[in-house]
C-alpha cells in the first residue's frame, strides 16, 4: 500500500473534484451530519476556499486513489500572539480507514503549522466519535482547559 500526502492546489481540477468527493462522502455519514453537500457547496466550495488566504487542504492518496482530506484555516492566538491552525474537517473514506491515514495527514498539517510559526493546532470532535478521539489523542491532542478548577472548554455555535 503506497500512501501519498500532499497539500491540495485549489486551481487543479483533479484536486477540486477530490476535495468535493471526499467532503461529500464525509458529510453524508452520521459523524458528518448525515446530509450530503448541497449542489451549491459542491459547485462553489473549492473556488471559495481558494479566495481565503489562510485556508489550505491536505489530500491523502492510497495507491493513487483519493482517500482522505483535511481542511484547515489559520487563525490567531491572542494569548501567544502567534498563528494557530484550526482543523475544520478531517475525513477518511470508509474503505481506507484503519491504515493510519489520519496520522499521516496530521503530520503534514503540523509541518505546515510549524512553517507558518504556529503555536498550536485546534479541532472539534463529537463526544461520541471515539474512533476520531482515539486518533487525535494518539497524535497528541487533548481536551482544552486553562485550569482544572475553571473547567474544560466547550464548543458552541449559533446558526445564522
Amino acid at each position: 500500500m503506497e500512501i501519498e500526502i500532499i497539500q491540495a492546489d485549489y486551481r487543479d481540477p483533479k484536486h477540486h473534484r477530490e476535495i468535493v468527493l471526499i467532503l461529500d462522502a464525509y458529510a453524508s455519514e452520521p459523524m458528518g451530519g448525515g446530509v450530503p453537500l448541497s449542489d451549491y457547496a459542491k459547485e462553489n466550495l473549492v473556488e471559495k476556499l481558494s479566495r481565503l488566504p489562510h485556508a489550505f487542504s491536505i489530500l491523502a492518496y492510497v495507491d493513487g486513489k483519493p482517500a482522505g482530506l483535511v481542511n484547515c484555516f489559520e487563525g490567531f492566538s491572542t494569548f501567544a500572539c502567534q498563528p494557530l491552525i484550526n482543523i475544520h474537517d478531517l475525513a477518511v473514506l470508509a474503505k481506507f480507514r484503519g491504515h493510519g491515514l489520519s496520522q499521516h495527514m496530521l503530520q503534514k498539517v503540523e509541518a505546515i503549522a510549524r512553517e507558518r510559526g504556529g503555536c498550536k493546532l485546534t479541532l472539534e470532535v463529537l463526544s461520541n466519535n471515539t474512533i476520531a478521539q482515539n486518533a487525535y489523542a494518539k497524535f497528541g491532542f487533548a481536551g482544552y482547559e486553562l485550569d482544572p478548577t475553571t473547567g474544560h472548554a466547550l464548543f458552541w455555535e449559533k446558526a445564522l
